[in-house]
């Protein structure tokens, strides 16, 4: 085939993910919504008995949030940029077709298997790994299928270079093929013993060992599911969305292989002052540091592209959205290493401060840059134009200002309780009890409430825009080389 062929891409499969992007968005912000509304007012805990409590939804919400939304929406732009910069469609193979569409049917019934057994109370409590063994192994089979994906459409593609994006799907795909699968290894009770619960399992690590290895997986999922394949988006999405070549392909590379082998020692840093060994906790701390160069690389090189095209950010509300998450991606990668630097841990470990950071992270950096690519995917699988700029805009502001509210709220609040938990009187007692600082911090979560329902209704508008343009978006007649058709309405 002559390299000047039409390739007919197909985009059933990433219609699909984009389906599941924004239902289990819709339902983990909502439910993240309630959880902060149930801190601020302690008695919403009661309104549906063990259903509704703290400890059966929190965990729902981070897993529909990060395994259900964020990584929809990462599988959904894999399944785009692949058959684009590899010039080769999914339809030309019927067998990685097949796998494609297994991969979302199976990944599809794992997270509804995961939104039942969670609300049932059923989970391996391991911070972001609350499935239960069967639904691990459910994990794993989809998770090799997309490999056989990514692979497979490296094998049969026609443009011979691999562009930057596809590195960060790649190694995204292998780092958290080994985390997961040792972080998961468990031994089902009753299996074993032949007694017990079914969906009950038991660690094959201890104590020490088993802290290790979970946050080990548990900080990498952070860098290898979200942050290192978003970077690959945002590679292709940006320079597509404003015709502006990527600023320095040499640095894309340097920031690759910085990240990929430094996220990797970072773990450590949730141990500190724990029982781990010091050294482990000192090379977290210091990988942690310099994991801010390869992650402002990164971001640097996103800025650095917009190089006289500034205006851009008045006529396009994508690259606005765009800019913005690499604005958050370097203020939570500068704040993640502060807070792993000892003297600052010792205040800001166990308080409100650490929310406050996951969530400029994964509300400024992931769902911007996921709503980004979805806006920017729109017109071109579904042939539709945008349906509405204004409603893109205000729900920028709306939930740019619910982030800040989020997050500053939560940074005074972190602060204020790892102060008052280390103040002592003349005699060495504690000055504060324990509820004199939750006392102190109602008003702050009554703000990080407000915010997170400000968020949630903009993310709510963004759904509503994505629903409209497909139903009642004009028809293109053909697809934009780059800016992204959007209704002036």
């Amino acid at each position: 085939m002559q390299a000047s062929t039409r390739v007919e891409y197909d985009y059933s499969v990433v219609k699909a993910f984009t389906f599941t992007t924004i239902l289990f968005g819709i339902i983990g912000m909502l439910i993240g919504v309630i959880l902060s509304f149930q801190m601020a007012f302690p008695s919403l805990n009661n309104l549906a008995g063990e259903y509704r409590t703290f400890g059966r939804m929190r965990p729902l919400h981070t897993n529909g949030v990060a395994f259900g939304f964020a990584l929809s929406g990462i599988f959904a732009s894999w399944y785009y940029i692949s058959q684009r910069v590899l010039k080769v469609s999914l339809r030309e193979s019927p067998f990685l077709m097949k796998i494609a569409k297994l991969h979302f049917a199976l990944y599809f019934i794992t997270i509804l298997l995961a939104v039942v057994t969670l609300i049932l109370g059923i989970s391996s409590g391991k911070e972001y790994a609350e499935l239960a063994w069967p639904l691990d192994l459910l994990v794993v089979v989809w998770w090799v299928l997309w490999g056989v994906s990514i692979f497979g459409l490296i094998g049969i593609r026609r443009e011979r270079t691999l562009y930057i994006s596809i590195w960060y799907f790649i190694a995204a795909f292998l780092a958290v093929s080994a985390l997961y699968i040792f972080n998961a290894m468990a031994i089902p009770t009753a299996l074993f013993s032949g007694y017990g619960d079914f969906m009950h399992s038991v660690s094959m690590y201890a104590g020490t060992n088993d802290a290790l290895v979970e946050w080990w997986f548990g900080h990498n999922a952070v860098g290898f599911v979200f942050t290192v394949p978003l970077v690959g988006m945002i590679y292709y999405f940006l320079p597509k969305e404003s015709g502006q070549y990527i600023y320095s392909y040499k640095l894309s590379i340097v920031s690759f292989w910085g990240l990929v082998f430094v996220y990797v020692w970072a773990g450590g840093h949730h141990l500190l002052y724990s029982t781990v060994p010091d050294w482990i906790q000192t090379m977290g701390s210091v990988m942690s540091v310099l994991l801010i160069l390869p992650s402002w690389g990164s971001a640097i090189n996103m800025f650095l592209t917009m190089k006289g095209e500034w205006q851009q950010l008045q006529t396009s509300p994508l690259i606005k959205l765009m800019i913005m998450a690499s604005t958050f991606y370097m203020l939570s990668t500068i704040e993640g290493p502060i807070q792993s630097i000892k003297s600052v841990n010792a205040i800001a470990h166990f308080t409100d401060w650490i929310p406050g950071h996951v969530h400029d992270g994964a509300l400024g950096w992931v769902a911007f840059m996921v709503m980004a690519a979805l806006f920017h995917m729109a017109p071109r699988i579904f042939k539709k134009e945008i349906y509405s700029r204004s409603l893109i805009e205000t729900q920028f502001w709306l939930q740019t200002i619910g982030i800040v509210l989020y997050f500053s709220s939560m940074w005074i609040a972190g602060i204020t309780q790892g102060m008052m938990w280390r103040a002592y009187d003349e005699y060495g007692s504690l000055v504060y009890s324990f509820i004199d600082t939750v006392n102190v911090l109602s008003p702050y979560f009554t703000i990080r409430a407000i915010g997170g329902l400000l968020y949630m209704i903009g993310f709510f508008m963004f759904a509503w825009n994505m629903y409209k343009t497909v139903t009642a978006g004009r028809e293109l007649e053909k697809e934009s080389p780059n800016a992204s058709p959007i209704a002036a309405r």
